[in-house]
């Protein structure tokens, strides 16, 4: 059985007296496209930083591209990318400009150099841009670019902290779509992001809350798995719902989406008439209630609240 491309064990990391990361494992192999999923102060970033080797870790270890980010962090990143939320573009340089100054950071040769260059344009659609400064470009063309810099050396692994953070739909599209390819290339890739959509776009994910893993699997494991039901309450005052239902029996989560309310309940069959006896006591309005099947969303709600 191959190595993994990356091995963490019980990685952790304290800022003062927060505890950023506790205690977390998991491992991701080459070709795969592993998901760091959470909200803001779930320990993505802190996570990456300690497998790029630019933060050492309190306890625990990482192995990363074969290299022990504790013991040689300098082998680790010789061999990696780590893509930080503010990737450093230089503006003042075009697009070209920018690659060619990352190929020299990563000691690119100059005979390797061009035709590296020429792929990652080819591959990101920005070869009839080559000769446009970068301070010029779109929001998804400057993550485009960064993930161009980040490729010029071929790293074995990539390290991606919420790369598509502000992006627009279109460009988010294109960016995953680079992603794939990668991942088809052999690349081992762990991503962060906050958006539950894009985490079922992974191969696996782990659910990070508060700097603990949650639940490790792929994203079609976690919905199956995931115990109970889900009703969702369509209503024009979503709000309103969350309130009147707040201490109900047998609803352990709720989560607005779109026009309504997901609820997690232990039974739909039971919960669904008390829901709606509740909700008509309170004067809620409600067009429908009716058990779904779970989103991502929901298989999260279910996690924090200890559902899942």
């Amino acid at each position: 059985m191959a190595e993994p491309a990356v091995d963490a064990r019980e990685l952790t990391r304290r800022f003062a007296e927060t505890l950023a990361v506790d205690r977390l494992t998991f491992v991701a192999g080459a070709g795969e496209i592993f998901g760091l999923v959470g909200p803001d102060g779930a320990g993505k970033t802190t996570t990456l930083r300690m497998l790029a080797g630019v933060l050492r870790p309190d306890g625990g270890s990482a192995i990363v591209a074969g290299f022990d980010v504790v013991r040689d962090p300098e082998g680790v990143k010789r061999h990696i990318s780590y893509m930080p939320q503010g990737f450093g573009l230089y503006e003042d340089l075009t697009v070209d400009e920018n690659i060619h100054f990352y190929a020299d950071v990563f000691g690119v040769g100059r005979a390797a150099r061009a035709e590296q260059a020429r792929r990652l344009l080819e591959a990101t659609g920005l070869a009839r841009f080559r000769d446009r400064l970068a301070g010029q470009l779109s929001g998804g063309m400057k993550k485009k670019l960064a993930l161009a810099c980040a490729l010029v050396h071929t790293p074995r692994v990539l390290l991606l902290d919420e790369p598509t953070t502000g992006v627009d739909p279109v460009s988010r599209r294109d960016f995953w779509r680079l992603l794939y390819d990668l991942a088809a290339r052999g690349a081992a890739i762990v991503v962060s992001t906050a958006y539950l959509d894009e985490a079922e776009r992974c191969h696996r994910v782990a659910l990070l809350h508060r700097g603990r893993l949650l639940r490790c699997e792929t994203p079609t494991r976690l919905k199956a798995a995931m115990p109970g039901a889900v009703v969702r309450v369509a209503t024009p005052t979503p709000d309103a719902v969350r309130g009147a239902l707040r201490d109900a029996a047998g609803v352990t989560g709720a989560l607005v989406v779109g026009n309504g309310v997901h609820l997690v309940v232990d039974d739909a069959i039971r919960r669904v008439p008390e829901l709606r006896a509740r909700l008509a006591a309170a004067g809620v309005a409600v067009t429908e209630i009716a058990p779904v099947a779970p989103t991502f969303e929901d298989v999260f709600v279910a996690s924090v609240s200890g559902g899942a």
